[in-house]
């Protein structure tokens, strides 16, 4: 494993529409269509409208992970409510060559990026003893509160799968336009399983990291985002809903 500190000064920069805050509020219906959020990046996470399961960006390629357990490349006019992506270009890179679970992974990736202040692109690929998941399933009007969505979340735990984990390592202070700390979806090399990480442990492969220096927000328009009540004290309501930093 290599501890040399990460370069910072390149600007990198994340797409998201909408935030966190307002997802968790119950605001599930978008208008960003996937074709428009792939001409803003080729790596990246998210939901889709209704709250229909987990998506993951890699490659350029949109999957849709639904909680039926099936994975779909989305089409591009499926819309989202709340996603992030950006253009990765990894400017470290960690090898893995010991059994490391999720806590001691994003202890070495803190520890290289070396301030709580830089957020950063993380994709981890290799072969996992676990990974434990989850996907919300679609939900219907009027919306419930996502802690209350995602109390009925389907959990998997996949054992010996190679894959691939992509999300964002996110400052304290962005906790109510972004999820704070770490926000991690999983798809395996078949593409065929995956899901919102709750829990994993990698047995090998490596952790490429890309630093975020801009955040271009993209708020919606509809009648339900600006009719909501979008609380500013989310950090609790964010642990719960999201399993966790």
């Amino acid at each position: 494993m290599s501890n040399a500190a990460i370069d910072t000064n390149d600007d990198y920069s994340v797409y998201q529409t909408s935030t966190i805050s307002a997802l968790l509020a119950g605001v599930y219906d978008g208008t960003v269509t996937v074709s428009e959020l792939l001409a803003h990046g080729d790596f990246g996470l998210g939901t889709f409208n209704h709250l229909d399961g987990e998506m993951i960006v890699l490659d350029g390629v949109c999957y849709h992970l639904r909680s039926d357990g099936s994975v779909t490349v989305a089409t591009g006019t499926e819309q989202t409510p709340f996603a992030a992506v950006t253009y990765f270009h990894a400017k470290h890179e960690l090898a893995i060559d010991t059994v490391t679970t999720r806590h001691a992974l994003t202890a070495l990736i803190d520890g290289t990026i070396n301030s709580a202040n830089v957020g950063a692109s993380i994709r981890i690929s290799g072969t996992f003893d676990s990974v434990r998941t989850r996907t919300v399933g679609e939900q219907k009007k009027p919306y419930p509160p996502l802690v209350d969505a995602a109390a009925g979340q389907a959990e998997n735990t996949l054992t010996q799968v190679t894959g691939t984990i992509a999300g964002y390592r996110t400052p304290p202070f962005e906790d109510e336009i972004s999820v704070a700390g770490y926000h991690l979806h999983f798809i395996d090399d078949s593409r065929t399983r995956g899901g919102h990480v709750l829990d994993f442990v990698l047995s090998s492969g490596k952790v490429d990291i890309s630093p975020i220096s801009e955040l271009h927000l993209s708020l919606p328009e509809t009648t339900e985002f600006l009719d909501a009540t979008i609380s500013t004290d989310v950090a609790a309501d964010e642990n719960q809903a999201e399993g966790g930093s």
